[in-house]
């Protein structure tokens, strides 16, 4: 079951997006996507049938100038994206998420999840929050957890809310797709190993984020963030070349056609490359990653609303398309 945006278009920055399709009971393909909503089979147009996005993620220096003269060819050959199911654009094999890396979003979150008994005036713990980000910044450390590929879905699909999740909240990201292979590489390179950006719904239940049985061993990134299904992925990968500044993109989700989060990439605390640089110094990053890069102000917590059986996300962000998401609670039983 899914629910496409209405009209159907393809609006994103370039003269192409990489995405990943399917028609009804067909197999999954790579599939170049113009802003006119028409769609190029990769498999045919570049002479392999096995072809997925990942695998062109692995030859990207040799297929984007191909893709680029496809983009730029003729057209009669060309399907409508409205005859195609959407599907997460990439498959990854490691998914690096960052957590605190909005000022304001980590300013509100701090107030929310305050420790039992902590009563002291709300601008008192938000002064106290200020003062982490700031230090935080000024000693340049980033905080990246890892999640699971199998959490992801399409960008159309319904999330199934499990029984068991108490507080599900919405988290709209700018993601970042790995182009190459990456260890160790020093920020000023960073952006090089990043082929292209999509979106992300980094979907969390709030209530298990903490273990209140055991406070020192920290967050459950396991249980919180990992249900089949919590990241909603696409609709499709923008290439970089698209994008000019990455550190001025505007995130937009809304609740039921009502606005939640409104916020600029300038809001970051650290900046795609930095992201990207500081997961690479203890990981291998490998073609079709992602890096997850944080979300902005106006989750749930902030608004006391979370999400329920019902409730449909429209997410956005500048040059980067669309998705939407309904959510289904789990059957009982």
């Amino acid at each position: 079951m899914s629910v496409k945006p209405e009209p159907e278009s393809a609006p994103f920055a370039g003269p192409f997006a990489l995405a990943t399709l399917s028609l009804p009971d067909g197999p999954a393909f790579p599939a170049l996507v113009t802003p006119d909503a028409r769609v190029v089979d990769l498999r045919v147009a570049l002479g392999d049938d096995g072809l997925s996005v990942r695998a062109l993620l692995e030859n990207w220096g040799a297929v984007l100038p191909r893709m680029r003269a496809l983009a730029e060819g003729d057209s009669d050959d060309r399907e409508p994206l409205s005859a195609f199911r959407v599907h997460a654009p990439v498959e990854p094999r490691q998914v690096f998420q960052s957590g605190a890396n909005y000022r304001q979003h980590v300013i509100d979150l701090h107030v929310a999840h305050s420790a039992p008994g902590d009563d002291r005036p709300e601008a008192e713990r938000r002064a106290e929050a200020a003062e982490i980000m700031d230090r935080r910044a000024a000693e340049d450390l980033p905080y990246v957890f890892i999640g699971l590929p199998s959490a992801i879905t399409g960008p159309y699909d319904d999330v199934v809310l499990p029984a068991w999740a108490e507080k599900p909240d919405w988290e709209l990201e700018l993601a970042a797709v790995i182009g190459l292979p990456a260890h160790r590489v020093p920020v000023a390179e960073a952006l090089e190993y990043v082929a292209g950006y999509t979106i992300a719904n980094d979907l969390t239940d709030r209530a298990t984020v903490f273990r209140r049985d055991m406070p020192q061993i920290g967050t459950d990134w396991l249980r919180s963030k990992n249900a089949p299904g919590f990241t909603p992925l696409g609709p499709w990968i923008v290439p970089t070349g698209s994008v000019a500044h990455p550190g001025d993109l505007r995130l937009t989700l809304k609740l039921n056609g009502e606005t939640m989060q409104d916020e600029s990439t300038r809001d970051m605390i650290f900046d795609v490359a930095r992201m990207v640089s500081y997961a690479s110094q203890t990981a291998r990053l490998l073609p079709g990653d992602l890096v997850l890069t944080g979300s902005p102000a106006g989750n749930g917590m902030h608004w006391g609303r979370l999400l329920r059986d019902g409730d449909v996300m429209d997410a956005s962000i500048t040059g980067l398309g669309a998705q939407r998401t309904r959510c289904v609670a789990e059957a009982a039983g």
